[in-house]
């Protein structure tokens, strides 16, 4: 079992929506010490978190913070970006910069931070994926996030030897800037981040926070045209 109390955790993307909620939930539970991570530190807000730079796609970014950050249990690869991209359609640098962000990131930032988080005696990493990991309706949001949930399961096998857990977090729509005009169901990122830390505490290797990525995962098993109707008839 993972604690929380008394944790270091490093949230990347923290200074808005499920991020956000994160580095509060975090703190609610007893974290010591929350680096909340973001492109521009000055847009973190939280009056107790520990601001620091981060640009996910950066080498030398991630080097920087992960020297600063060396008291790290907990890592949280939040940051992600939206463009969804058309596979047919759009410059093929769009689909770069999703897989750059959504992929590389996430795989950037562990690799500095497992062995840290492993000289501390062990610990957790969150991954937060989406229910579009398991559905291709954006196209190359979908397949960066596929590709994320791929590396999660791997990562889980590598790192488990070295005393740290890995859980992929899945979730729908939520209620944040990434989803302003979207005229469907949301859940709120704080009920999104404290189910999140339930599956961290409790070592689940995946967290479904909705109902949407709960029948989207019970459907991987069935005929593909109950996942994509446009394929049926």
């Amino acid at each position: 079992m993972t604690s929380i109390k008394d944790s270091v955790a490093l949230v990347t993307g923290a200074n808005r929506g499920i991020g956000k909620a994160l580095v509060e939930e975090l703190y609610s539970r007893g974290a010591t010490k929350v680096y909340a991570t973001a492109r521009d530190p000055r847009t973190v807000t939280h009056p107790d978190a520990e601001s620091l730079a981060l640009d996910v796609t950066d080498a030398s970014s991630v080097a920087a913070a992960a020297e600063k950050a060396q008291d790290v249990t907990i890592l949280v690869n939040n940051a992600g970006v939206l463009i969804s991209a058309s596979f047919l359609d759009s410059p093929v640098e769009d689909v770069r910069r999703e897989f750059e962000t959504n992929f590389y990131g996430p795989l950037l930032v562990t690799r500095a931070f497992a062995p840290i988080i492993e000289r501390n005696g062990g610990g957790h990493i969150l991954n937060a994926h989406s229910v579009l990991s398991w559905i291709g309706l954006a196209g190359s949001y979908s397949a960066s996030k596929a590709a994320l949930w791929s590396q999660t399961n791997s990562l889980r096998l590598d790192l488990r030897p070295r005393g740290i857990g890995v859980t992929g977090l899945h979730m729908g729509y939520v209620d944040t800037d990434m989803t302003t005009g979207v005229e469907a169901p949301k859940t709120s990122p704080e009920v999104v981040a404290a189910l999140a830390l339930d599956g961290v505490e409790s070592d689940a290797y995946e967290v479904l926070a909705d109902e949407v990525s709960r029948n989207v995962r019970a459907g991987l098993s069935g005929d593909l045209a109950v996942l994509y109707p446009q394929l049926a008839g």
